[in-house]
């Protein structure tokens, strides 16, 4: 692990492929809130996201992030993924990982704003905080269709201007109503700023939202609070605002 002491590594097998994941902090209690890392697309990993998740388990949480196949050292090709395949992915790491019933806090950078979002219409109330990193939220048409190599149908879709404006993650993030955190770059040559406004807005129509301005940031927030221990740590706290520790959120 490198820079990062007192986590451990664990792997997960799910559909003919093994993912690698790793863990920090207190396991096995119910009670304690499960801080789940999803890392964005591309040359994304768990690896830039270990400092972030050793800040969750020095809040006393069980915190895991893991690498989606075709990424880090899970087995697999990025371009067999899809949408759908992330969700179950997501799903099988935590059915694996985390105690049934124990609340589960989503943290999800860029393509993952959309695996998020999934995770909350999947767990419902059982989704008690969410951070979306420069998230992004994809057309229904995208669901099942597998990433490819960036010159085909899915890239396509997803290139159709407007075409997210009908998406069901932003349907399931109207319907939330747990904790929210959106952290926003100062610049973001990715995810537009009408797909940014549209989050939010969903965000702001029934979850307690903030949203967090990461000023000199671009669109790799992930790599971004690798390097930038202020910045990681107020959205730690920002995400966990209102929860006290292992004793159980605040009154």
């Amino acid at each position: 692990m490198g820079r990062v002491t007192g986590l451990s590594s664990f792997t997960c097998a799910h559909d003919g492929e093994l993912l690698s994941g790793v863990h920090g902090g207190p396991a096995g209690d119910p009670r304690l809130p499960a801080v789940v890392l999803l890392h964005g697309a591309g040359p994304g990993t768990k690896d830039r996201l270990l400092p972030l998740l050793a800040d969750f388990a020095a809040r006393g949480c069980h915190a895991l992030a893991f690498d989606f196949s075709g990424h880090g050292e899970s087995t697999g090709e990025q371009k067999e993924l899809s949408l759908r395949r992330r969700l179950e992915q997501a799903v099988a790491v935590i059915d694996a990982r985390v105690p049934a019933g124990a609340p589960l806090v989503v943290v999800g950078f860029s393509m993952s704003g959309q695996t998020a979002a999934d995770v909350v219409a999947r767990y419902a109330e059982r989704v008690a905080a969410l951070g979306l990193c420069a998230p992004a939220v994809y057309a229904a048409e995208a669901w099942d269709v597998p990433f490819g190599t960036g010159d085909g149908p899915f890239s396509e879709i997803i290139r159709r201007p407007g075409g997210w404006r009908g998406a069901p993650a932003l349907r399931a993030l109207r319907a939330y109503a747990g904790r929210a955190v959106l952290a926003v770059p100062e610049t973001d040559a990715v995810i537009s700023p009408e797909v940014t406004g549209a989050v939010q807005d969903a965000l702001s129509a029934r979850a307690r939202f903030t949203r967090f301005d990461v000023r000199g940031a671009e669109h790799m927030l992930g790599l971004w609070f690798e390097s930038h221990t202020e910045d990681r740590r107020t959205f730690v706290d920002a995400v966990l605002d209102g929860w006290s520790g292992p004793a159980g959120p605040d009154a």
